[in-house]
This record gives C-alpha cells, sequence and structure tokens, in this order.
C-alpha cells in the first residue's frame, strides 16, 4: 500500500510537494475512480444511468436516480480524463446521456431531481441540481465532450430565466415542475455550488457573465454575511435574503443552524474566484483565511468535524461525515498553495491522517461516509458509498498546482497517468 506519510510527522517541508504524498494521492484517486468504473453501475436491463453502491461495490437495491448524483459523476471522471485515466471518457458519455434523454424535461424545460427508470420519480426544479448540470457541462467542456456546449447553454437558459434575482445578485432555490414556486425558502448551499459551476463555467467558455456572477454571490456571503456573524454563514434565508435562523429542514441537505464544512468549501472557492480574477487588491485572500481557520474550531475530540454549529460556534450536530473532511484538506492545500505557513500544514497533516486512519477504504476503494463514536462506518444518513465527487477533488487538488483551472494543472506532467 502506497504510504500515506513521506517522514516522520514533524517532518520539514510541506507534504504537498513531496513525491511521496503525492504518490499516495494519485493512488487513492486511482482506487477511487476504478470502484465506481468497474462496479455494475447500469440496470439489469442495460437502461442507462448509475446505480448508487454499496460498501462493496453492488448497487443497492433502489433504482432511484438523483440529479446531482449523476452530475457529479460526469464531472469527478471528467476531471479523471484531465488526469489521464483510461475509460473515464466513457463513464462522461454514460452521465451527460442520461442527463440529456432522462433527467432533462421536454414538457416544461429543466433537469427533475429524481428519475426512476424512464419515469419521473420527482419532478421538482432545484437550483441546487440545475447548478451541478451547469458543473458537469463546463467540466464536460473542458475534457472536450462534443455535447457540452448544447448542455451548458440549455442549463444556463433556466438557471437565468428562472433562478437567478438580479437585485441581490443571487439564485433563488425551488419550483415544481412546472415552474410554479411552492416555497419562498433562499439558502446558501445552492448558491456555494452555484459558484462552484460558474467557476467552472468561466474557466472553460471565457463567458464574463459567469466569473461576475460568482463574485457577487461571494460579496454577499462572505463580504456581507460572513463578517457580521463572526465568519461562520447562515445557511437559510428568508425571501428578502435576510437569515432564517429558526429554520430547520432536511437533516443533510438542509440542516439548521451553520455547517463548517460549507465554510471550507467557499474558501476554496473565493481563493479560485481570485485568481480567475486577476488576484486583486480586494481583501479575498483575508476573508477566506478567516473563514477556513474560523471552521478548524470544528474539530472533534476523537478526530473529524462535528457537522453542524449553532449560530455562537457552539456544537449543534456532532455526527461526522466524509465530506466536511475532504472539504477542509481542498481548502488547506489552497492555503498552502497560496501562502506556506506551518500552522496550514499542521492541519494539512491532521485530516488526511484522520481520513487515512478511518474514512478510506484500502481494501476496495472510496471512502466511508460517516462514523459512529468509536470510529467506526456506520449508515445512518448515509446507505452505501457516496458518488467520489467530494473525496476524488480531496486528492486531485492538492496534485493541482494552482488555484484555478484545477483539470489544466492535472492535465501537466505534474500528474502521471493514473494507470500507471
Amino acid at each position: 500500500m502506497t504510504r500515506l506519510y513521506p517522514g516522520p510527522m514533524d517532518a520539514d517541508g510541506f507534504w504537498i510537494d513531496h513525491p511521496a504524498h503525492r504518490a499516495f494521492l494519485r493512488a487513492d484517486a486511482a482506487r477511487q475512480f476504478a470502484f465506481f468504473a468497474a462496479s455494475p453501475r447500469r440496470y439489469p436491463d442495460a437502461a442507462p444511468g448509475f446505480h448508487v453502491l454499496d460498501y462493496t461495490g453492488a448497487p443497492l437495491a433502489s433504482d432511484l436516480q438523483e440529479l446531482h448524483t449523476t452530475t457529479r459523476l460526469v464531472h469527478s471522471y471528467a476531471l479523471g480524463i484531465a488526469a489521464g485515466l483510461p475509460g473515464a471518457g466513457e463513464i462522461v458519455d454514460q452521465g451527460m446521456d442520461y442527463l440529456w434523454s432522462h433527467h432533462r424535461d421536454p414538457d416544461h424545460g429543466g433537469y427533475v431531481w429524481g428519475m426512476a427508470g424512464d419515469q419521473v420519480a420527482d419532478g421538482r426544479k432545484l437550483a441546487y441540481g440545475h447548478v451541478f448540470v451547469l458543473l458537469a457541462g463546463a467540466s464536460a467542456k473542458i475534457a472536450g465532450h462534443p455535447d457540452a456546449d448544447r448542455l451548458i447553454a440549455d442549463v444556463w437558459q433556466q438557471l437565468d430565466r428562472h433562478f437567478w434575482e438580479d437585485g441581490p445578485g443571487l439564485f433563488a432555490d425551488e419550483f415544481n415542475r412546472d415552474w410554479t414556486p411552492f416555497s419562498d425558502y433562499r439558502g446558501m448551499n445552492a448558491n456555494m455550488h452555484a459558484t462552484e459551476a460558474l467557476l467552472t463555467a468561466y474557466e472553460a467558455t471565457g463567458d464574463r457573465v459567469y466569473l461576475d456572477r460568482a463574485g457577487r454571490i461571494l460579496d454577499f456571503f462572505l463580504t456581507r454575511m460572513a463578517a457580521a456573524e463572526g465568519w461562520r454563514i447562515p445557511e437559510h434565508y428568508h425571501a428578502d435574503w435576510q437569515p432564517d435562523r429558526a429554520y430547520a429542514g432536511d437533516p443533510m441537505f438542509r440542516p439548521r443552524g451553520t455547517t463548517p464544512g460549507h465554510s471550507f468549501e467557499f474558501g476554496r472557492l473565493a481563493l479560485q474566484w481570485w485568481d480567475l480574477a486577476g488576484r486583486p487588491a480586494d481583501g479575498t485572500p483575508a476573508r477566506a483565511r478567516a473563514l477556513i481557520e474560523t471552521a478548524l474550531a470544528a474539530w472533534q475530540p476523537r478526530g473529524g468535524l462535528a457537522y453542524t454549529l449553532h449560530f455562537d460556534g457552539t456544537v449543534d450536530v456532532p455526527d461526522r461525515y466524509w465530506w466536511p473532511v475532504t472539504e477542509a484538506i481542498g481548502a488547506l492545500a489552497a492555503l498552502i498553495k497560496l501562502d506556506r505557513r506551518p500552522e496550514d500544514e499542521v492541519w494539512y497533516r491532521r485530516f488526511w491522517a484522520f481520513a487515512d486512519a478511518h474514512l478510506i477504504d484500502h481494501a476496495r476503494g472510496g471512502w466511508f461516509p460517516e462514523l459512529d463514536a468509536e470510529d467506526r462506518p456506520t449508515a445512518r444518513q448515509f446507505h452505501g458509498k457516496p458518488d467520489i465527487y467530494h473525496s476524488v477533488q480531496a486528492v486531485l487538488f492538492p496534485l493541482a498546482p494552482g488555484l484555478s483551472r484545477a483539470a489544466d494543472g492535472l492535465a501537466s506532467d505534474l500528474v502521471p497517468n493514473l494507470a500507471g
């Protein structure tokens, strides 16, 4: 097994520079990609789409295909193409075909949230899902997919027409299948992932509208909200974009309070935007650092991160999931690339040591999604292994040399072919 550590824990230097650690990252990426690519993803009748997999790689019983899973697998394997992964193009093809033939709504436009075989299982039109369609299209375009432009154009029309609110410079959240509203909920999570998708779309197309809108979203949540909230970001908002502090929705997608994992994501995305915008002297790196450093306080005595916090920073939900750890790794790698500070390296190593010991499935590939109080894999919120979107980025982002254009960096000589 490729070793995580290039030397003693107190060794000098930064792991992202060390060949042994970089070899570990490539090896884990290869295991993750292989786990999902080699497993039986297709339905028994050879219908398109992807299965959700159990710990061994066998399909779970449900045939529900949710939009975020389809799109995130397209994005992940598009990164695999950039990293030289043989066979990644087939998975991207499969996902792109399914998005257009199944999730895309020919009657009302837009993309439905859930499919079961050829039937719509959940027809809601969610900003969270649509921005992931944009991410999939943009990543596929960077990878050279021939259908990427039509997907980007189609989903952007829906995002711009139905979801974008130009006054506040943010995306609304949710509609019925026919675009009639069913709530006035507004949320941070969809806008954070919109920032990710917009930045990738800018990298793919060079169209300034994507960069500008990402900047407006970041200005609201970092410059206004986080700065006023002790460098934590409220998750939920009323229609006028004032925080809804009493809101408690879906415990996974819309938990109450604040979510440290999202702070790590937003901090990294802020640095990506700043890099793409030409590194203006606007204080973005300091705000990103404040957001990331504040989120580190959610580290738990046994390791890992508390899932949610109250608005004063005390722990609300102490459950420990894989994805906040992966996002912390990406955020710390970004800080280290920007400014080599030893204290950031201490945290980077700490997160990797915890992931290596408890979250990575070294035998089969992929990461376990949640841990019980004794650090054992458990299945309270998640069943099976989630798609590799979070975990594969945790190993690929540190390998990419810059703060932005990760796919271009992975395509360089710095990342050997993953088959090797």
